[in-house]
């Protein structure tokens, strides 16, 4: 990656950056009280292993979208944070399992997806270089013995036949001291994984085969409501508005009206906000799975009129997600334009923050030329470019304007973290059988 690539900052639309500035400034002058806040909620509630957040940058608004447990990605995080990765993890282990020094990670069940292998690998990577024994254990079905794959970077992985022997998992003779879960469990609970002595992270119950989109946006409206009351703004501001429907039957036609209900709710409250704030744009929604990734069951709508003229192609696209599995549940969610464009073509961009524990270690862009403000970027054509952190998103430079590189930055990182107080929460209310 090119140098002036590590320090470029995507374009945001002029006109906009008013509001955005406001908002960004307001942050900034609270900086103390945020991270006194945030300190004290790390201390009732313990931060998620790992998660990235998928934010937008409206101008006017900047609310994070969608938020995953099991992060792929690490391999298009900017290299020179490495070291803030390693600490990060260090500090996880502390707090997830002290003594721990063997992990069994376990993925995807990918032998072709090289993307997701490279970020595989610098996960793992990351994991050695904070002192742990990493073995690779598959939940492919038919692997009977080691399978190593070279990697288009150099990198390699070998994907291992997990063993259970009573409730102790194991690779050939490697037993770990806790299983960490990269493999989001689209297609349900590997029984393997069930009723395990070691400890599994994150915790079975967070994956999609359980977790809602709707619940981690009901925390996440409690945790932008006590922000919001802390700095003193308006919660919508970096609150998305939602509602959920469940018993969706896109192919049958079923539950049409409950959708239609909702999404004709939800733009009308965006609508009052958009006459509040003067904002001179056309208020949509995101239909999507309830639960769910890799960019799936997605459809941008401006009008209740365009659910009741889905074509066939359309409504067989929004009824099965990963692996075949039915979607019967939709969160319906207001669409946050993002007004940032990377580059000389001024490809549509988004900022993804990771973050492990309870840091943020980096992030990059998701950049998307065929893309347009109001559609969802995580779609084939899209590439990806490291977020410039100066040190890291908690290090504003007070001296330059609010958006300047570290500011901008510096905003992420706050609205990222409240995301993940938000899974937090998630992670305690699983963890006491809630």
């Amino acid at each position: 990656m090119a140098i002036e690539h590590l320090h470029a900052v995507p374009h945001l639309t002029t006109a906009l950056t008013g509001p955005l500035q406001q908002l960004e400034e307001h942050l900034l002058s609270h900086q103390g009280d945020i991270e006194q806040w945030l300190r004290g909620q790390w201390q009732e509630t313990k931060a998620p292993f790992y998660a990235s957040v998928d934010l937008r940058n409206a101008g006017f608004k900047l609310a994070p979208v969608d938020t995953n447990l099991f992060p792929a990605g690490f391999n298009n995080l900017n290299p020179a944070f490495l070291p803030l990765c390693v600490q990060a993890t260090q500090s996880a282990m502390e707090h997830y399992c002290p003594k721990a020094r063997r992990i069994l990670l376990v993925p995807e069940s990918h032998t072709r997806n090289l993307f997701y292998l490279e970020s595989l690998a610098a996960l793992k990577k990351i994991l050695e270089m904070a002192g742990i024994q990493v073995r690779v254990g598959s939940l492919i079905a038919d692997l009977k013995e080691p399978l190593p794959i070279t990697l288009p970077s150099g990198s390699s992985v070998v994907l291992e036949p997990l063993v259970r022997e009573d409730n102790q998992l194991r690779v050939g003779d490697f037993s770990p001291c806790f299983v960490l879960l990269n493999n989001d469990m689209s297609g349900g609970r590997p029984a393997i994984l069930e009723n395990l002595d070691q400890a599994v992270v994150p915790p079975l119950a967070l994956g999609w085969s359980n977790r809602l989109k709707s619940s981690h946006f009901t925390h996440y409206r409690r945790v932008a409501g006590e922000f919001a009351r802390l700095v003193a703004i308006d919660p919508w501001l970096v609150d998305p508005i939602f509602r959920n429907c469940g018993q969706i039957d896109f192919q049958q036609r079923l539950g049409e009206e409950c959708l239609v209900t909702n999404v004709a709710a939800v733009l009308e409250q965006v609508t009052q906000k958009y006459h509040e704030y003067g904002i001179d744009q056309q208020p949509f929604v995101i239909v999507k799975a309830d639960a769910g990734t890799y960019g799936m069951n997605i459809m941008t709508v401006h009008s209740i009129d365009q659910l009741r003229e889905l074509n066939r192609k359309q409504r067989t696209k929004m009824a099965r997600g990963k692996e075949g599995h039915l979607v019967n549940d939709v969160i319906v969610q207001e669409g946050v334009y993002t007004f940032e464009t990377w580059g000389e073509r001024q490809a549509t961009a988004e900022p993804v923050v990771y973050m492990i524990d309870r840091y943020v270690v980096g992030g990059f862009y998701r950049v998307h030329p065929g893309r347009g403000r109001d559609e969802n970027l995580n779609m084939p054509g899209m590439s990806f470019e490291a977020l410039a952190f100066e040190d890291s998103c908690t290090h504003p430079d007070h001296s330059r304007a609010p958006d300047a590189q570290p500011n901008r930055f510096y905003a992420y990182g706050v609205i990222a973290r409240l995301a993940l107080l938000a899974a937090a929460r998630e992670l305690h209310e699983v963890s006491l059988g809630g």
